[in-house]
């Protein structure tokens, strides 16, 4: 049922009214600007929808507000003493470095336009390219798991990944069976074996024990890694609906997962390891024992996250859970305009990363990744 929020508190915080009419053909449409952290509408919206999802939340938002700076925006076409029914949220990106930006969402590996159909999603994609035509902004982007922007919009398919989704609505022992018998369950068995210490929570130990696996993991990738202000971010935004998960061998943290749960799935976002000791089955005991606890929840859906396309190595051990991909696109206007590492930021990153002190890696992420979003 949807709760009752009175139209004065909602016309404070609508901000702006935009009449547009971006569509040449069609008429006039009235656009409206607000802020889904303090707007009441938009929690009780995104509940009640069933394509809404984590990146769609105001603790997600807040997230990103608080650690980045970025400020959440959400359009729609429904008037301040109405109901919302339709909205597109993202965030303004102001960078120095790479532009102003709007990006709906960034570091979200997915987020779908919320409307009853196609043409009020269109009406909300026309005042993001009106936005931008304006030339106040460098470009725009969604990340859309199933909608399909028209032609008429302008926007075009900038980048594609897979989707991985494991569907929860099976017994355990459905579940297990399914899962590849050499790649997953002979590693469930052996962690079991090797007695790996478990744990779970949020507490800064266990922060700091999953900081310093994920140091570990992106000098691998040649990449630096998140800020820790972001994941204090995400911990206080979400409180108990994120758990960090270690696994341990004699009190060393060999891997470690950070997972959200949202509704009725639960989402993996984050993983690191000490590569020393893939063979004993961290993972696959972090993953398994993730898996048990969402059953007794009755969540639905472990969500797996997103995987490039040229890394079939990842996606390989999506699948072996029996997780089921699908493609994700993401659509930017204008067309050229999406930002990518080129080969010369890659090689130089090869060269630069695996020899930098944990200090400065860590550094280098709190100053680069608010820019990237």
């Amino acid at each position: 049922m949807t709760e009752c929020v009175g139209a004065t508190e909602i016309r404070s915080n609508v901000r702006v009214a935009i009449s547009i009419s971006s569509k040449v053909e069609s008429s006039a449409v009235n656009v409206y600007e607000t802020d889904p952290l303090s707007d009441p509408r938009w929690k009780v919206f995104v509940r009640d929808h069933p394509r809404a999802s984590v990146f769609h939340a105001t603790n997600w938002l807040s997230a990103l507000h608080t650690a980045y700076g970025y400020e959440p925006i959400v359009i729609t076409t429904c008037s301040p003493d109405t109901a919302l029914t339709n909205g597109l949220v993202f965030c303004r990106i102001k960078s120095w470095l790479t532009g102003r930006r709007l990006v709906s969402l960034p570091f979200s590996d997915h987020c779908e336009p919320l409307a009853s159909n196609s043409a009020e999603i269109d009406d909300l994609l026309f005042e993001m390219r009106r936005r931008v035509d304006s030339g106040k902004w460098k470009y725009a982007e969604i990340r859309p798991t199933a909608f399909q922007p028209g032609e008429q919009t302008g926007l075009h398919r900038s980048v594609e990944y897979s989707l991985h989704r494991l569907d929860l609505r099976v017994s355990t022992s459905q579940l297990f069976a399914n899962f590849h018998k050499n790649c997953v369950q002979r590693k469930i068995r052996r962690a079991e074996r090797e007695k790996l210490q478990y744990e779970e929570g949020s507490s800064e130990n266990l922060l700091k024990k999953f900081y310093t696996l994920l140091l570990a993991t992106r000098r691998r990738q040649c990449l630096p890694p998140q800020p820790l202000s972001w994941f204090r971010a995400l911990i206080h935004a979400f409180g108990d609906d994120l758990k960090i998960r270690i696994a341990s061998k004699y009190d060393l943290p060999i891997a470690s997962i950070l997972t959200l749960s949202h509704q009725k799935s639960m989402i993996y976002k984050y993983g690191c390891s000490d590569a020393r000791f893939h063979r004993l089955g961290g993972m696959a005991l972090l993953f398994w024992n993730t898996i048990q606890e969402a059953k007794e929840k009755c969540i639905e859906e472990l969500e797996m996250g997103r995987s490039e396309n040229n890394n079939p190595g990842l996606i390989s051990f999506k699948e072996h859970w029996g997780a089921v991909g699908k493609s994700l696109s993401y659509w930017g206007y204008p067309y050229s305009s999406h930002m990518t590492l080129s080969s010369w930021d890659k090689a130089i990153l090869r060269q630069v990363v695996p020899v930098s002190p944990d200090a400065f890696l860590s550094t280098a992420g709190k100053l680069l990744y608010r820019h990237i979003g």
